[in-house]
């Protein structure tokens, strides 16, 4: 079932053009990772789907709803941000029930399911310490739970994993997945990581020049990349990496 609904995104930045005419869908429950190098204009769509910024032309339809011109906060949608965006003044805990004791249907059960989310998520250990006494992998975590409290209809990630060693981003990929599995919940995911997009997503969108293309499974863009771009900036940079491992590989 589609939950997302993207039609002809436009947006100029000045004489620039981040986006041209974009348009997707996004299916109930889906992992959708957006690919691409910097500039390629992922973050511009992240940005305006969350409602950050404003398109200059397109709409957004959430659930058969137009949430175009609807503020962050009414667009039913949480985002990680790749620097964590943590209260460095909070525990941990009070980092993930601080939302939900605004919420009147949600303020006398935030502690009990800031506990619950932080346990799921391995940090049981950490609940009363600050952010400054935490990983990068376990601030991560935080605020992966922290957007969990809410029960978005859609998770957005904004580069999660970019400051983060490569044995943590292993072990969060895979609670991510699980995450998906258990909650259920949509997941976009920008990255210019090739190998992460291929590791955890349903479909990827392969995004260059403020367009898209080629969205399509994992196995359908090795098998029949839309174009030279795609060729060029997926299939060829996994291969070199393959390459680089298999020669330390027996």
């Amino acid at each position: 079932m589609e939950i997302l609904k993207i039609n002809g995104l436009t947006k100029h930045y000045k004489s620039k053009l981040a986006l041209d005419n974009v348009s997707f869908s996004v299916e109930d429950g889906e992992f959708l990772s957006i690919l691409g190098p910097s500039g390629c204009g992922k973050t511009t769509l992240l940005r305006i789907l969350i409602g950050l910024l404003a398109p200059d032309s397109g709409s957004i339809l959430l659930g058969g709803m137009d949430i175009t011109d609807a503020p962050p906060d009414a667009r039913g949608m949480g985002i990680v941000f790749q620097n964590y965006a943590l209260f460095e003044n909070m525990t941990a805990l009070k980092n993930v029930s601080y939302a939900m004791k605004f919420k009147p249907a949600m303020k006398f059960e935030a502690d009990r399911k800031a506990m619950e989310l932080l346990s799921l998520l391995g940090l049981s250990e950490h609940m009363d310490k600050y952010p400054s006494e935490m990983s990068g992998g376990q601030q991560q975590r935080v605020a992966i739970a922290r957007t969990l409290a809410l029960n978005p209809n859609i998770i957005l990630f904004d580069e999660p994993m970019s400051a983060l060693d490569v044995a943590t981003r292993l072990s969060l990929r895979v609670q991510l997945k699980e995450i998906q599995k258990s909650f259920g919940t949509t997941m976009i995911y920008i990255t210019h990581d090739q190998e992460e997009a291929f590791a955890l997503s349903d479909r990827i969108m392969v995004m260059g020049e403020a367009r898209i293309h080629q969205l399509a499974t994992p196995a359908d863009i090795l098998d029949n990349p839309a174009d030279d771009y795609v060729k060029d900036f997926v299939i060829s940079n996994l291969k070199a990496k393959i390459d680089s491992l298999s020669r330390y590989m027996r």
